[in-house]
């Protein structure tokens, strides 16, 4: 399903936001993260610090360790404005020298030498931090200290970095917010601005733009495409020009002929004069109506809009048959003799029958017209590996080589026998090309011209 973009800002914006405010979330929750960790670290020190400042006060007294500590000195040790701090130091026989935390759960292995260890236990109900570390005391003995503190100064701590962090990237957040909303809105500007520079006028509506001066590099496909569809406008406009132009001089020449016939056919008193004025404006009428016809199948021929054209299977041979018979009359009459060669059915082609039988019946028309007086016309159908050849020979003066390529050039007249206008070679022309045929130009077998259609098989 194709995505509905209403503004080119809106979509920006909507890209932008969820990762933006996903990227600051993540920010806030590290840099929130990396300040707990450094708080942390900082508190553990400390609380090594007060566990080797009680091995300070452990002395050797008859081979064993011993320590002295005064109340004023345990209330020293555990003074905290916020927290309990509690310690234990014992001996290497198990003995305590001072403290008691032995409900402190959990506990873990020994540690080694002057390694100290943290973790998280409670003692007395409470969530408490806990250091335990063996160092060596006077007289070579080693004890065991364990310092527990509360952790109510680290969660008050957490809670001031966490209420001034929380501001810092709600103004982050609105300073990207805005940094967002003025970047995409200064883009849109920046492509309407565009915009209006491409449609402002200029000497040559139609003339290329040159995307390096007129867009940024975002914008170059689209000032490309644009100039693509100039180019088609430009060539489109052109070819009307001339067909306009070509049309009206082939439409003038006739109305001016039949004008002379009538105007004579006036002035004659004489009534056989005046027939044989008659009959070449009749003349004249059959041409321009030649022309018309020709002129409108052309119109219909015609890929204006640029888009593909509907095709089914039909049997090329069975169509082909039928034109010959609704030229028989016709050929008979000029004393032409018309026939057919090839299967009588079952050869399939992808094409539209109304415009594959005018293009059939135009080779054949160009052949009575140009051909030889009492003449022999050949309309053949053979399919072969390639695919299918339909093709009119005739034995007429044929076409040169060099005009091959102009005869397929609208109102173009190879030759000036015969009373045609210039267009059933390009009506061929432009039928086989929307079917995604070639047409082929070339000298039939009885000296003639051979003009043909070769499609792609089934």
């Amino acid at each position: 399903m194709v995505e509905r973009v209403a503004s080119l800002r809106g979509l920006l914006l909507r890209r932008l936001w969820l990762p933006l405010l996903v990227l600051l979330l993540c920010s806030a929750v590290g840099s929130f993260a990396l300040a707990r960790y450094f708080a942390g670290q900082v508190y553990d020190r400390w609380l090594l610090d007060s566990a080797m400042s009680l091995s300070e006060l452990v002395k050797e007294q008859d081979g064993r360790a011993v320590m002295d500590v005064t109340p004023a000195m345990s209330r020293m040790f555990t003074w905290d404005t916020v927290d309990e701090v509690h310690g234990e130091v014992v001996d290497a026989a198990g003995a305590r020298l001072y403290g008691d935390l032995a409900d402190a759960l959990p506990r873990p292995a020994p540690a080694a030498d002057e390694d100290a260890v943290y973790y998280d236990a409670r003692l007395r109900g409470q969530a408490v931090r806990m250091v335990e570390v063996l160092v060596p005391a006077t007289g070579g003995h080693q004890v065991r200290l364990r310092v527990a503190e509360t952790l109510r100064k680290r969660h008050r701590l957490e809670r001031k970095l966490l209420m001034t962090s929380v501001p810092f990237q709600a103004a982050i957040l609105a300073l990207a917010a805005w940094l967002a909303w003025s970047g995409t809105g200064a883009a849109a500007r920046h492509a309407n601005q565009v915009a209006r520079r491409l449609a402002s006028p200029r000497p040559d509506p139609l003339a290329p733009l040159d995307p390096q001066q007129e867009a940024p590099r975002e914008l170059w496909p689209a000032v490309e495409a644009y100039n693509a569809l100039l180019q088609r406008l430009d060539a489109m406009q052109a070819a009307q020009r001339r067909f306009v132009s070509n049309a009206a001089h082939q439409l003038r020449t006739p109305l001016a002929a039949m004008q002379v016939e009538l105007e004579s056919s006036l002035r004659q008193q004489d009534p056989q004069a005046q027939q044989l004025a008659l009959s070449g404006t009749l003349a004249g009428l059959s041409r321009l109506q030649h022309l018309v016809n020709q002129l409108l199948l052309l119109s219909r021929s015609e890929d204006a809009q640029g888009g593909s054209l509907p095709l089914q299977v039909l049997d090329v041979a069975t169509l082909a048959r039928t034109v010959v018979e609704r030229y028989a009359d016709r050929a008979l009459a000029a004393g032409v003799d018309l026939g057919y060669e090839g299967p009588d059915e079952g050869v399939p082609v992808q094409g539209d029958a109304p415009l594959l039988r005018e293009a059939l019946g135009n080779l054949l028309d160009n052949a009575l017209r140009y051909g030889a007086e009492r003449g022999v016309i050949t309309l053949a159908v053979q399919r072969d590996d390639d695919g299918v050849q339909v093709w009119v020979d005739d034995d007429g003066a044929g076409i040169d080589e060099a005009e091959r390529g102009r005869v397929t050039e609208r109102f173009y007249r190879a030759s000036s026998q015969g009373d045609g206008c210039g267009l059933g070679l390009a009506i061929v022309a432009e039928i086989a090309q929307r079917h995604g045929a070639t047409l082929d130009i070339g000298s039939a077998p009885m000296g003639g011209a051979r003009v043909g259609m070769r499609f792609r098989g089934l």
